[in-house]
């Protein structure tokens, strides 16, 4: 088995990035996915916003945390409306390899 694979299935904790675009109009779209981070700022250990165009927003958060939270956050954000794009991306921390 992959070695993400197997810790992203036991729990363990990974680093990875998600990364979403969404129209920046959609005021509601935005107030969620702030609140979204704060209710998860543990897990967030940086954003990157990019104004991509008049209408689209590109912003990537850089996560590391335990594999079912990282994925909760990630399907959360996916499921608000607006969001047009979304990519959960994630690595192992290298604990316990050698």
């Amino acid at each position: 088995k992959d070695l993400v694979e197997e810790q992203w299935q036991s729990g363990e904790e990974v680093i990875g990035s998600i990364s979403l675009v969404y129209g920046h109009h959609k005021r509601e779209l935005v107030e969620k996915l702030t609140e979204l981070q704060h209710k998860f700022h543990n897990l967030i250990i940086s954003t990157q916003h990019v104004h991509m165009d008049h209408d689209n927003c590109f912003e990537i958060v850089i996560v590391k945390g335990k594999a079912e939270q990282v994925r909760a956050l990630a399907q959360k954000m996916q499921a608000s409306k607006g969001v047009k794009y979304l990519s959960l991306s994630v690595s192992t921390t290298g604990q316990g390899i050698v």
